[in-house]
């Protein structure tokens, strides 16, 4: 009898910070496709954004490991950060692949990075090794969607994409910045820990 594969889903992003938004997406990632486990993996050098952008990565991690604390199926990857060169997907992938040979990756990311999606470094070779689960939300085009997936599709014969339906949550890691910045409450955007973690160690009170 063939063994189950793994099916482990990679979230990506600076998570600065990680909100109810994020771990929204990978709640229903894990239940719609059946995912055993997800990883986070905050970002260590961006392509697209500067050092002075991004909040310290032992910040970050701190921030994850308290949001993601009470599900076992949640981990804290630091791959991107411990890597010496800038942060690329086809390099993470390349890792993981390295680091889980015999597992299913399945790569999450939201609807509005789907278009540039063929701009990327070496997408062809990110659909090699993974699938792709879009997240959707419920006032999304879902002609518009279904043209983009089906433009990728033909252009990697490859390419295994499925939408994944997100509710409407609508929220960034800038706003909450902002709000902090301000002193005004990110309660109910942040898991509490987190907002006990931003406001005890004032992480925003400058860096919007």
């Amino acid at each position: 009898m063939e063994e189950k594969r793994i099916k482990t889903g990679i979230m990506g992003g600076t998570f600065n910070p990680i909100h109810y938004g994020h771990l929204l997406i990978a709640e229903n990632a894990a239940e719609q496709f059946g995912l055993d486990e997800i990883l986070f993996i905050p970002t260590g050098r961006s392509p697209h954004k500067s050092d002075r952008q991004i909040l310290d990565a032992a910040l970050r991690c701190d921030m994850i490991r308290l949001a993601i604390s009470d599900n076992a199926a949640f981990r804290l990857s630091t791959i991107e950060i411990e890597a010496d060169e800038v942060n690329y997907t086809y390099r993470t992938v390349d890792h993981l692949r390295d680091q889980y040979p015999d597992r299913e990756l399945y790569f999450i990311m939201g609807g509005d990075s789907l278009q540039a999606f063929g701009t990327w470094r070496y997408p062809e070779h990110i659909l090699d090794e993974a699938g792709l689960l879009v997240a959707v939300r419920d006032d999304v085009d879902e002609a518009e969607l279904k043209e983009q997936i089906q433009s990728l599709e033909q252009r990697y014969p490859q390419a295994r994409i499925a939408c994944l339906k997100t509710p409407n949550y609508s929220l960034s890691s800038h706003r909450i910045r902002a709000l902090a910045a301000k002193g005004r409450t990110i309660r109910y955007m942040v898991p509490e820990a987190v907002r006990c973690y931003i406001e005890e160690h004032h992480l925003y009170d400058t860096n919007i």
